[in-house]
């Protein structure tokens, strides 16, 4: 068996692949599984019983959105009952920040790597602070949400069909050049966006008040192309699955209990999990680290994807948002080709020269240096109901790359 030349395809694949975003669709309709009495969360696999807060608080939300409950009680009576699956985003080609919950009536971005012929998918995004994602679920967020699946939605998926398909590839390589890192800093990729959209919303939505309003919300959440970058860094890491003998990371993924990862040569049904950590970072006004839950979200996507903290040196200004310094930034990416198999060729970094991004995570080289992955990422609060309450910095426990190691051993019978 020969790893290098598995990893080599690896990466390869990665680099290769080619993500579009070539529509919108209604989740029941899109998402392969996709089941009416079903809900996707972020992370691997869990149970109502261990689901964090925030993850029951979206969950409950959602619930009530799809007008499946009436109330909280009805809404978890349901899931103490039973009567609603949970699975995971990942298990259906798809990603969620935060809690991840997508519910069947929800829209979907629909992305295609063309390269490969897989497709992926992801929710709209609600912006910052109190909303779904983060668990929150008061009225104001479910009428938020609503408007945007009744209204924004029809509109983004005629404006989409209506370009023949926007190159995510390139729009991240040209954030990247704007100061952007693609996870938690896309001040720069929501108005490439939004500059590619406009004209084409303009179009197709006839009336003008309806056409300000969602360039308004497009354009005032910086989040906006977060989750169309996701689903697009979900394309670019599944064409690595199942490469026989590979050591690369193609998941990385928090349900706000658990910390997960999956080995391209071990297979997609093979999570391995430890517990999830708390983010160390700047709150918001009124908040502490006591009020933060564990890391949660697919969000990390982007890091096993080579762009998030592994491209924070092309984003020093996201320091002010995480905490740190621009000299940290630096560090965080340069730390990150310690402990992988390539570079990209498309994703680079202006401050090193254009360097490619660090690309490929090899569970070999993480337990021998002693280097986990670094992650930016928003911090929820631990209770239902509240919403965001700040952003850091997080690594994945050491135990998941450790038992990665001991499963592919013992897999290809390496002593």
């Amino acid at each position: 068996m020969d790893i290098q030349k598995a990893n080599d395809e690896a990466t390869k694949r990665m680099i290769e692949a080619h993500p579009i975003l070539v529509g919108l669709g209604k989740a029941k309709e899109v998402i392969p599984g996709m089941e009416d009495n079903m809900l996707l969360h972020a992370g691997p696999p869990i149970t109502w019983e261990r689901a964090c807060g925030p993850l029951k608080g979206a969950i409950l939300g959602a619930l009530l959105w799809e007008g499946k409950a009436k109330n909280e009680e009805e809404a978890t009576k349901l899931m103490l009952e039973g009567k609603i699956k949970l699975s995971p985003c990942h298990h259906h080609q798809t990603v969620g920040p935060m809690a991840g919950i997508t519910s069947p009536s929800m829209s979907m971005y629909i992305v295609e790597n063309k390269t490969h012929g897989n497709r992926s998918f992801s929710n709209l995004n609600e912006g910052y602070g109190k909303v779904l994602r983060y668990g929150a679920y008061s009225q104001d967020v479910l009428d938020r949400l609503r408007w945007m699946e009744d209204v924004m939605a029809p509109v983004l998926k005629a404006a989409i069909e209506e370009s023949k398909g926007i190159d995510m590839r390139t729009l991240i390589s040209e954030a990247l050049h704007m100061g952007d890192e693609g996870h938690n800093r896309n001040k720069a990729g929501t108005l490439l966006f939004l500059k590619t959209l406009a004209p084409l919303i303009a179009k197709v939505c006839k009336d003008g008040a309806t056409t300000s309003k969602i360039l308004d919300c497009l354009g005032n959440n910086a989040l906006s192309v977060l989750n169309p970058i996701m689903a697009s860094c979900k394309a670019i890491a599944d064409s690595t699955m199942g490469i026989e003998g590979s050591t690369i990371v193609c998941t990385m993924a928090r349900n706000g209990t658990d910390f997960g990862i999956r080995v391209s040569g071990l297979g997609k049904e093979q999570w391995f999990t430890a517990p999830a950590q708390i983010p160390k970072g700047l709150y918001f006004s009124g908040f502490k680290p006591e009020d933060a839950n564990p890391d949660i979200g697919d969000s990390t996507i982007t890091e096993t994807a080579g762009i998030g903290a592994f491209a924070m040196a092309a984003a020093p200004a996201i320091v002010s948002f995480i905490s740190g310094t621009p000299k940290d930034a630096l560090n965080s990416t340069m730390e990150m080709y310690e402990i992988t198999h390539s570079q990209h060729k498309f994703f680079t970094i202006p401050q090193l020269d254009f360097r490619g991004t660090p690309l490929g995570i090899d569970i070999r080289k993480v337990v021998e240096k002693g280097i986990t992955p670094r992650v930016n990422t928003g911090i929820a609060h631990k209770n239902a109901g509240v919403g965001q309450v700040g952003a850091g910095l997080v690594r994945p426990p050491m135990e998941i790359f450790e038992q990665a190691i001991l499963a592919f051993a013992e897999k290809y019978n390496l002593e």
